[in-house]
């Protein structure tokens, strides 16, 4: 029983016990919890201050960097919008300009507009008066016709029938008069031509025969200056053509250019032009240009001296200039296919041989021996006898009477009246008709080439004709100043037309008609 009292006695104690300290730990617990709480409260405080301090500093910073980037982009604004000012400032400057220079134009467009209205009045009144003139002279024909067939008693068509019939009459009977002159003055030269048939076997020379080329070959030391010559789409080759009326064929033929033309001169200015071209190494159509010019004046000056030197080896002198300069012309001339220098001068020879033999002055049918083709060199004149051409020559230039005589009847276009002039013509025949002296058929096709180029030439505003590709193309250029793109055109086809008409020639002919306008200013 004891045992059971002292179990419940120390079971409640333990019971109160617990119950205190359970009382007590809550009390602890709490002012340690409160304790704790006081101490985060004051660190939390200490870090809100701490916080709000660097806060204050940071703002600073941010401001002043704000503060400085909104400087740094006003000043950028600014600039801009100067730089924008004197911009608008410029463009207001250059339209007000244009203004001005609008406002000139204005002006003068409407002081041509004004005299154009007055051009166009006084071209209306001189019109009207024009067409006024125009009846008054139709009236006046009228009159004047019907006052004549009054006179006459015939129509105007009954009178032109009248004098047709008339005019035929007359026609037949000076045709019959002619007919009977020139029968008698053969029957009387019959035995002259026999004594010249005579002369003429007198002597024959034994050189050689002449050929007469119509082409030149340009040896070139390689393959790549084919090029060069021709150069960028074919200009410089095609300046070259144009400046010298040579056809320049280059082909597979190695190492060398074909340069062909009927004209011996234009064939050796081409040579020379492309030799000293082709040694200087600038090939283009300005140096071209120039380097043709240059030998142009070259071989005119060599013509000169050729006529000079040739005079005083036959001795032969107090030549006038201008006919040195036409004997040397004949050094690049040909006479069915015979040089007509060498032909000239072997006649000059045989004169000179003759005239001796027979007791005549031989030093002077040597001068129109020498003298007695020039007509054939002289190109301003194509419609007269060479034989009349070169005698009119001969007396513009003081010769002779004599000589100006043996030149002008050499082909009996007019009578002999001088000893030395059958001398001339048998001299000149023997020259010509030696076997192998000439070939009809290369003189024949030169008269066709050069008759193309003259007919060409008759045209207002032409310039230059040339014939090339052995006849087949007529290349014509003109003055761009005097003929515009529409008479060009119409040149082509007028010079189609004549050709078709006056001539006749194998295949067709191609007319091109070339117009161009150059600019050229000097740098200085």
């Amino acid at each position: 029983m004891e045992t059971s009292e002292q179990i419940l006695f120390f079971s409640l104690t333990a019971i109160i016990a617990l119950i205190v300290g359970i009382i007590a730990g809550r009390f602890l617990l709490k002012k340690f919890f409160k304790k704790i709480e006081k101490e985060a409260s004051d660190k939390a405080k200490n870090i809100l201050r701490e916080a709000e301090l660097q806060g204050e500093v940071v703002k600073k910073e941010k401001l002043l960097e704000a503060k400085d980037a909104f400087n740094k982009m006003k000043s950028e604004v600014d600039a801009d919008i100067n730089r924008r000012k004197n911009i608008a400032m410029q463009n207001e400057n250059k339209l007000k300009q244009r203004d001005q220079q609008v406002n000139q134009k204005l002006n003068e467009l409407t002081r041509k507009e004004d005299e154009i209205e007055l051009l166009k009045n006084r071209l209306s009144a001189g019109n009207e008066q024009l067409a006024k003139r125009k009846e008054d002279v139709e009236k006046l024909h009228q009159e004047e016709v019907t006052r004549l067939e009054k006179i006459a008693n015939l129509s105007a068509e009954q009178a032109s029938q009248q004098l047709v019939e008339t005019l035929k009459d007359d026609a037949k009977t000076k045709a019959a008069a002619y007919a009977t002159e020139y029968l008698e003055e053969a029957k009387l030269s019959a035995q002259k031509d026999a004594k010249k048939i005579i002369i003429q076997t007198i002597q024959r020379l034994a050189t050689e025969a002449s050929i007469e080329n119509s082409v030149s070959v340009f040896h070139l030391d390689n393959e790549e200056i084919k090029g060069r010559i021709i150069g960028r789409e074919g200009r410089n080759i095609r300046t070259l053509e144009d400046a010298t009326g040579v056809e320049i064929i280059v082909d597979d033929t190695p190492d060398a250019i074909v340069l062909s033309c009927f004209d011996p001169i234009r064939r050796e200015i081409a040579r020379l032009a492309l030799h000293r071209l082709v040694a200087d190494g600038r090939i283009h159509p300005a140096r071209i240009e120039e380097v043709v010019e240059k030998i142009t004046k070259g071989i005119h000056d060599e013509i000169i001296q050729i006529g000079e030197k040739t005079s005083i080896e036959l001795g032969i002198h107090g030549l006038h200039p201008e006919l040195s300069k036409l004997i040397g012309r004949m050094r690049y001339r040909a006479s069915y296919g015979q040089n007509l220098l060498h032909h000239s001068r072997e006649t000059a020879h045989l004169c000179s041989i003759m005239a001796a033999e027979l007791h005549v002055n031989p030093k002077l049918a040597a001068r129109a021996g020498l003298l007695h083709d020039i007509g054939k060199v002289y190109f301003e004149d194509t419609e007269t006898p060479h034989a009349l051409l070169g005698m009119k020559l001969a007396q513009k230039y003081n010769e002779n009477p004599a000589v100006c005589n043996a030149i002008g009847a050499h082909h009996d276009e007019i009578e002999m009246n001088h000893i030395i002039s059958p001398i001339v013509q048998a001299c000149d025949a023997i020259s010509g008709a030696r076997p192998g002296a000439r070939r009809e058929v290369t003189d024949m096709y030169n008269k066709r080439i050069k008759d193309l180029e003259n007919i060409a030439m008759t045209y207002q505003g032409v310039n230059k004709a040339f014939a090339i590709q052995a006849g087949r193309e007529l290349r014509v250029i003109v003055e761009a100043e005097v003929v515009n793109d529409q008479q060009a055109q119409q040149i082509s086809s007028d010079l189609a037309t004549k050709i078709q008409t006056d001539m006749q020639y194998p295949g067709q002919i191609k007319i091109t008609v070339i117009r161009e306008t150059r600019a050229v200013a000097i740098a200085k």
